[in-house]
């Protein structure tokens, strides 16, 4: 089997605190030949960017999620540019909206999205977009920077319909544990339709652990049953499914020279 790039973990997560080194060092005997790191806030930007510098299978990205977007303040934008200099900073993520928790104002979370989004395109950075009860609005505001950034629908469990709209922005599907859930029947048949070429897997670790993971801290090695679920989905090999997945992640986010124990 083909080594696997998880293109969405939080390992600078406190649920990782006790036993994060160990895990890191274990990922390469499981398999897992990198991890894209994305951040939630400012705090947890520097967090993410130290850790992929102690790490050298650790990629970061960094931003405000739509739950911080209103502890955003003036000058953090600057911070982000500051800590993109670093080579290991490869995306400005996760960001987006969340109106399912609405833990920041809508009129605030879309304010600092696309704060965010300008800053990308600045940079030539893609994003990793986090949406969730907030399809149209999400839609409207990539619309209004087509052509300017690129970037990935992180766990995205929508319709079939919303993704090729995303997807003709140019932007990728990534697909997490969702895909396993008994009751996700929406989502797999949405995940079937997936092009091999727009598609990226991750685990979103530590949470949304995959079957048979469930009620348990997910953590990147977990990406191997989101690989798996897809092959059956769409009738191809594992090795197909990690293959583009990892050529994906290497285009979307520029990882050159990357080294897999094939």
């Amino acid at each position: 089997m083909k080594s696997i790039i998880d293109s969405h973990a939080h390992l600078d997560d406190e649920k990782f605190n006790e036993d994060r080194d160990e895990l890191l060092e274990e990922l390469k005997k499981k398999n897992i030949a990198y991890v894209i790191n994305p951040s939630s806030d400012m705090a947890s930007s520097e967090r993410v960017v130290k850790l992929s510098q102690k790490y050298p299978n650790i990629f970061a990205a960094i931003g405000i999620h739509p739950h911080d977007a209103e502890t955003y303040k003036e000058g953090d934008l600057d911070k982000l540019k500051e800590l993109s200099k670093s080579e290991k900073v490869v995306a400005i993520g996760e960001i987006g909206l969340d109106y399912y928790y609405d833990n920041s104002p809508r009129e605030i979370q879309k304010k600092i999205f696309k704060k965010q989004l300008m800053l990308a395109s600045e940079l030539d950075l893609p994003v990793i977009i986090h949406t969730r009860e907030a399809m149209g609005d999400t839609f409207e505001i990539l619309n209004e920077f087509k052509d300017k950034v690129k970037g990935v629908m992180h766990c995205y469990t929508g319709s079939i319909e919303m993704a090729e709209r995303f997807m003709d922005l140019g932007f990728y599907i990534s697909i997490a544990g969702p895909v396993t859930f008994k009751n996700a029947v929406n989502v797999r048949q949405m995940a079937k339709e997936i092009p091999l070429d727009r598609l990226l897997i991750e685990t979103d670790s530590p949470y949304l652990s995959p079957e048979p993971k469930r009620g348990k801290r997910n953590d990147p090695t977990n990406v191997i049953h989101v690989a798996e679920k897809l092959a059956v989905l769409k009738g191809v090999f594992l090795d197909d499914i990690i293959e583009n997945s990892r050529k994906n992640t290497m285009e979307l986010f520029s990882l050159k020279g990357l080294v897999f124990n094939d």
